[in-house]
């Protein structure tokens, strides 16, 4: 019975989480200058909030597969911006670099600096790359995916598990995306 119980608890919990609403927010492109908000961003599929750093192994792994998931959704009305919490923590970690890095893989992704982990903290990223998945509604915006990008952060050929490229394609087609959450595994996120 107590496993029974604990496991409806962890499922509610989860479940809230990932349909909780998320507050609009505002941070520096280091590419363009320009602010990127939440906000301006109400009338997108989804907003693909992608968690990662210059330094990070794992992220490095991954830049080509994000830039192929920009190319092919960003014309479907998918919204990718990558968000880095280590800007102003290590010194590699800068804004020139960051431009430097998009320049070098040729993406046309905002790179965001989020160097006082605001939006980091609000939705308690531990994990680099891990990415999240916002819905605009009528009520907001919600999480509607968040974890992991694959199950292969070595190999993309041998990615059997697509968590991210299903989200989008489920919300493509007007489902929610199953599942709405993965384990993501990378570098520890450093916190100020």
């Amino acid at each position: 019975m107590k496993k029974i119980s604990l496991f409806f608890l962890s499922f509610i919990l989860v479940s809230y989480s990932f349909s909780q609403r998320v507050e609009n927010f505002q941070l520096v492109d280091a590419v363009s200058g320009q602010e990127f908000s939440l906000a301006s961003h109400g009338e997108a599929k989804a907003v693909v909030l992608v968690f990662t750093s210059l330094n990070c192994p794992f992220s490095k792994l991954y830049e080509e597969r994000i830039s192929s998931l920009n190319s092919q959704f960003a014309g479907e009305g998918f919204v990718f911006a990558m968000i880095n919490p280590h800007v102003g923590i290590e010194e590699e970690e800068t804004s020139a670099g960051m431009k430097a890095r998009v320049a070098e893989k040729k993406m046309s992704i905002p790179f965001l600096e989020d160097g006082n982990q605001v939006v980091t903290k609000q939705f308690g990223i531990t994990k680099l790359p891990e990415v999240v998945v916002i819905t605009p509604g009528p009520t907001g915006f919600a999480v509607a995916y968040r974890g992991a990008i694959d199950n292969n952060p070595q190999m993309a050929e041998n990615a059997n598990l697509k968590y991210l490229e299903s989200a989008l394609t489920a919300i493509q087609n007007r489902r929610s995306p199953s599942p709405s959450s993965s384990r993501a595994v990378g570098c520890n996120v450093k916190l100020r």
